[in-house]
């Protein structure tokens, strides 16, 4: 039995490398969404376009803003000298915030009873931009603030907030997104190879040679899923590596513990894949079959948006998403350092998706064989 199985898993192997668009698949498009993801979808701001409008004109509304032109976060690229020029330069888009300094805010400074009153016109149609730019010239005020307050011996604030963030000291949201990547490329590459397993037979026609074959329908089965199964596991070891030393994630848990998860979330995508390729005529309609899950995957998945932020109906539509759980193990694992101990209560959903996945798997290759 095994040797039957053994030479239907080099022919899946032999289809997949000798045909040029799944060779493509498997190599192109992992290494060019890793890069793009990697470098391009980033959660932090720099170079923030910026308008000054600046009424008081002393030395200490100049130093104040010193502080955000000195900021890499800010670039003031619009200098501001009457009110009306605030309006067409928020409505064009040409800055993303006016920053406006009242003819009087050197005297209210030096005034400890009075406090010296900054405006931050901010456009606001993109609100996550907007929140995280306010936040970083909230935390430039407040190093304002103190500053002036030891040179000018003022009273400092009563309680001062030092903030130090765990498991990524920097806030780089690479650190997020590149873990997250390694479950999104893996989805992706798993989904269309086995998406395209058994449509292609049917497509060139060869999947009569195998019903007439001694393998039986669970055998073939299982030489469709074996293929998936490798080329997964290899695809997140191709990324791993890449997210540790060319984007310097690091990688603080077990690989132990990283790898079962790897195995567990392969093996629930083979069986969605095979699910897919099942109901498959054609392998157009395989690919179109994988997309149409790969979106709503990805988008319940909390890879971008959290998954609590999300209408109560919608979390429980992903706790049937694979990809869900393992995000959370692979982020767990890269910077929290989590080991196979902390992780149980990830792994055993991973292994029921899959054992049903690949039971209706079955289920529609043998309604669908003859």
């Amino acid at each position: 039995m095994w040797a039957m199985i053994y030479a239907l898993l080099i022919k899946e192997f032999l289809a997949i490398l000798k045909d040029k668009k799944s060779r493509f698949v498997l190599i192109g498009p992992p290494i060019i969404q890793l890069f793009v993801f990697g470098y391009g979808a980033s959660f932090d701001l720099n170079h923030v376009p910026i308008a000054v409008y600046n009424e008081d004109q002393s030395i200490a509304s100049r130093d104040f803003i010193s502080h955000f032109t000195a900021s890499p976060v800010f670039a003031t690229v619009l200098t501001i000298t009457h009110s009306e020029q605030i309006a067409p330069a928020l409505d064009e888009q040409k800055v993303l915030a006016v920053l406006h300094l009242g003819p009087h805010f050197s005297r209210d400074l030096y005034t400890e009873q009075r406090s010296a009153a900054v405006q931050i016109l901010i456009d606001g149609r993109n609100s996550n931009t907007a929140l995280i730019a306010l936040n970083y010239m909230q935390s430039i005020l407040a190093k304002f603030n103190l500053d002036w307050a030891k040179q000018h011996q003022q009273s400092l604030p009563p309680a001062q907030l030092q903030i130090r963030s765990w498991f990524n000291p920097n806030l780089a949201s690479r650190w997020f997104i590149v873990p997250g990547i390694v479950g999104l490329l893996t989805l992706v590459a798993t989904i269309i190879v086995t998406a395209l397993s058994i449509a292609r037979e049917r497509e060139q026609g060869t999947f009569d040679q195998l019903l007439v074959t001694p393998l039986t329908p669970f055998q073939i089965l299982l030489g469709k899923a074996v293929p998936g199964l490798i080329i997964g596991v290899v695809e997140a070891s191709f990324i791993i590596p890449v997210a540790v030393l060319w984007f310097k994630i690091p990688l603080l848990g077990s690989l132990l513990a990283l790898y079962i998860g790897i195995i567990l979330f392969v093996f629930a995508i083979i069986g969605v894949g095979l699910m897919i390729s099942s109901l498959s005529i054609t392998q157009q309609q395989g690919l179109l079959g994988g997309f149409l899950f790969i979106v709503p995957a990805i988008i319940l998945s909390g890879f971008a948006t959290p998954i609590a932020n999300m209408p109560v109906w919608v979390q429980k539509f992903t706790l049937i998403n694979p990809l869900r759980y393992f995000l959370v193990i692979v982020r767990s694992v890269f910077l929290e350092g989590f080991s196979v101990s902390n992780l149980v209560d990830q792994y055993w959903p991973l292994a029921i998706i899959g054992i049903i996945t690949m039971s209706c798997a079955g289920w529609l290759f043998r309604r669908r064989m003859y």
